[in-house]
């Protein structure tokens, strides 16, 4: 396909993009009808009834997806009248494209423009998901220098707080820091932290700052004092993601986060150079 026409398709297909007022981008069958080359709505109906049968073998809720709607249109007369229309999301126009007539050169398209715009949209989830656990991560290792400095302001020394970090992770895991390690094949000099999943990082910034809390609200004045409340917060927290249903000891282990971290900075970096993440000239050759 040409690059002029790839180009004037991009352009029409978003052109004709819509957002509801919560943000969710969505186009409306009648639209689309017309922008994939069929003449006939009984025809194009063919095609949705299709696609909300791939939607439901996904095992995705076709309602999240297909929303029935109407719409008035004018009519010679100068009248009006409501018509059945259909308010698709991205990966509902791409489930239709896919059970599309690929004779038609717009559903050639169509096919390869929306697989690749669902996949820019998975992606950037996944980038926001990993930014979240990095942000996690940060925010544990700033609260955990704050619980060490308040136990070297309230007891005139810090020396132990390995420790009483290592006694929490026992608490809230129910085994040591080292078995969570062999557990989840960390390096011997990297951070426990380092390999956790997100919903772990946050646990453990949660009892740590209730440590500090009641550190300072109770005038905590020995590490033994310290280390009791730290273990009880801990086990606490442990206790909320058990009645959740959540065992920590049996998540798997998060992807190293300073690849995560290296992964993220080349996309930076690359879209910088390149800010068109779509290659619309080898979109369909």
């Amino acid at each position: 396909m040409k690059h002029d026409i790839v180009i004037t398709l991009t352009n029409t297909f978003e052109a004709h993009a819509q957002e509801t007022e919560g943000d969710v981008e969505f186009w409306l069958a009648r639209d689309l009808q017309h922008l994939l080359g069929y003449t006939k709505w009984d025809n194009f109906l063919n095609v949705v009834s299709k696609a909300k049968t791939a939607c439901e073998v996904s095992e995705h809720d076709i309602l999240d997806h297909f929303a029935d709607v109407g719409k008035m249109v004018d009519l010679g007369s100068g009248s009006q009248r409501k018509i059945d229309d259909i308010m698709l999301t991205r990966y509902a126009c791409y489930l239709i494209a896919q059970n599309g007539d690929p004779q038609k050169e717009p559903i050639a398209f169509a096919q390869t423009y929306f697989a690749l715009q669902t996949r820019k949209a998975e992606l950037i989830e996944q980038r926001l998901l990993e930014s979240e656990r990095i942000s996690a991560r940060q925010k544990l290792t700033s609260t955990e220098k704050e619980l060490s400095s308040v136990i070297f302001q309230q007891t005139g020394s810090n020396k132990n707080f390995g420790i009483i970090r290592s006694k929490g992770d026992q608490a809230l895991f129910g085994k040591t820091t080292q078995a969570m390690k062999s557990q989840w094949k960390v390096p011997d000099k990297r951070p426990l932290a380092d390999f956790a999943p997100t919903i772990i990082l946050k646990a453990k910034d949660f009892a740590t700052e209730i440590t500090i809390h009641n550190a300072r609200e109770n005038q905590l004045r020995t590490e033994g004092a310290i280390s009791n409340e730290h273990i009880s917060n801990n086990r606490a927290v442990r206790n909320t993601l058990l009645h959740r249903g959540i065992r920590p000891e049996q998540l798997p282990a998060a992807e190293d986060l300073k690849k995560v971290e290296r992964r993220l900075k080349s996309d930076a970096t690359k879209s910088l150079k390149n800010p068109d993440i779509l290659d619309t000239e080898g979109t369909c050759e």
